[in-house]
């Protein structure tokens, strides 16, 4: 039967900076960004988990240079001992995994670490640091540990907070502050010269060795977002009431209403832009047209996603006099539309159908 490991015990994140001259000092403004964005992580992951947490800082140890975080749950409720060792696990799994799968290796990481067997994971762990030559003689209160654990949750506490890891690591595949943070993390290491390698040890109340993970240099480029510039959104059937048109060439802004708020935009039909210059559509206080609209969006140095402009890829049709009138362009869309809803009918129908015997 597998052991519960004293993972969920955990209480301490030491984020440990390896230097290529073997020196114990670290750049002020470097620790200082780095340690933000650490404390910025944690905080969103606590976030995504509905907890409020406490977030200790113990002393700095040498050794290249090492930075401690305690981590705590605020509320007094069940499962709360164990918020902060999922948080830890959670964050350190982030700090682990390149941009690709995040919720996925999140969760593996963290069940993976829960339920695994203790013998493995010492096997495994002694691969990744020599400073696990000593763990054999921490055995002893490992099982003390594991014994006192297993005795203060039970099975059906185990499967809540698993089932709340998973939830969570499915969210934070799509959490761009979740990325914009890490990234930021790493991109301030790569800018500094003398950092060799970057691990993450987790240890619990009595300092007791659990994980540790390294990542070096060289690998740092695949945790940073190299573009601010996020998916664009794109909204069919939006409709926008023109206050401002452009009646000339020229890369002008039109300004309309969008959901009851005005908004600068580009026009990109070249159709559309063509009636309007040539005098075939005409404006009245009121005029809507029904596009398909595109948000361009970037996110900040907080994570934090901010639009950068719309634009209008496609008009399908405008009104007059409260009627409806199809451009060319949306009459194109409307039939692509409607010939691929017939396909799909065709398969579904195909699958579905159930040939007599010949």
């Amino acid at each position: 039967m597998l052991l519960l490991l004293p993972l969920l015990n955990s209480e301490k994140l030491e984020i440990h900076y390896w230097f290529k001259d073997n020196s114990h000092n670290i750049d002020a403004v470097t620790l200082n960004k780095s340690q933000h964005e650490i404390i910025a992580l944690l905080q969103e992951i606590a976030k995504e988990f509905d907890e409020e947490i406490l977030i200790e800082i113990e002393p700095y140890a040498e050794g290249g240079f090492k930075q401690i975080f305690k981590v705590l749950s605020k509320q007094e409720k069940k499962g709360a001992t164990i918020i902060g060792a999922v948080v830890l696990s959670t964050i350190t799994a982030i700090l682990i995994t390149p941009l690709t799968k995040i919720a996925e290796k999140t969760t593996e990481h963290i069940i993976d670490k829960v339920f695994e067997d203790k013998s493995q994971v010492i096997l495994n762990n002694k691969k990744d640091s020599l400073e696990l030559r000593n763990l054999e003689l921490k055995n002893e209160n490992l099982e003390l540990q594991n014994k006192k654990l297993n005795e203060q949750l039970n099975q059906n506490q185990l499967e809540e907070v698993s089932a709340q890891i998973i939830n969570v690591s499915k969210k934070l595949e799509n959490n761009i502050i979740i990325k914009k943070r890490r990234s930021n993390f790493y991109e301030q290491l790569a800018n500094y010269e003398k950092i060799d390698k970057v691990s993450f040890r987790i240890e619990d109340r009595n300092n007791n060795f659990l994980s540790e993970n390294f990542i070096k240099k060289q690998n740092f480029n695949r945790f940073i977002l190299h573009s601010d510039i996020i998916e664009p959104q794109s909204i069919n059937d939006a409709k926008i009431e023109i206050i401002s048109p452009v009646l000339k060439k020229g890369y002008y802004k039109w300004t309309g209403i969008y959901k009851n708020e005005p908004i600068p935009f580009l026009m990109k039909s070249a159709e559309f832009k063509e009636l309007v210059q040539k005098g075939q559509v005409e404006f009245k206080n009121g005029f809507t047209i029904n596009c398909e609209l595109q948000i361009n969006k970037k996110v900040d140095n907080e994570g934090i996603t901010r639009i950068t402009g719309y634009e209008v890829v496609r008009v399908d049709s405008y009104f007059i006099n409260d009627k409806p009138v199809e451009t060319n362009e949306g009459k194109k869309h409307r039939k692509l539309k409607e010939a691929e809803t017939q396909m799909l009918k065709l398969f579904r129908y195909e699958d579905d159908e159930i040939l007599p015997f010949e």
